[in-house]
């Protein structure tokens, strides 16, 4: 199992879930991050004085896969992300040695597999 964690544009959320849920994944966590790379932020003007603001809001989005769908996952997530410009974001995959469901105490890949699409309200 590999968790795939990505940092995105906040207006690219739908379009990722959009793509995700093509796949079948539907398990996702999202969460409200700031952070600075290479977009360096921007000045802002605040009662005469200059401000410069380098933390931008971004979302976080977190998902725990099985090995076979991760090349799948990763290519939705940056096609579903994609802009062409700087501050697109990026794409973290790590290693995952156990997942426990914690209603059931069931452990392995079955906690994280999605049996059908499920839509994402609409």
């Amino acid at each position: 199992m590999k968790k795939i964690e990505a940092i995105i544009r906040a207006e690219r959320l739908q379009s990722v879930q959009d793509a995700l849920d093509e796949l079948g994944v539907s398990g996702l966590t999202v969460t409200e991050v700031m952070g600075c790379g290479r977009q360096k932020g921007y000045t802002e003007q605040y009662r005469g004085s200059r401000a410069n603001i380098s933390l931008l809001p971004k979302l976080k989005v977190e998902s725990v896969v099985s090995d076979p769908l991760v090349d799948r996952v990763v290519d939705a997530i940056v096609g579903g992300a994609y802009t062409g410009e700087t501050g697109d974001g990026r794409v973290f995959v790590y290693d995952v040695e156990q997942a426990i469901r914690i209603r059931t105490g069931e452990r392995g890949e079955e906690t994280v597999r999605h049996e059908t699409p499920v839509g994402w309200g609409y």
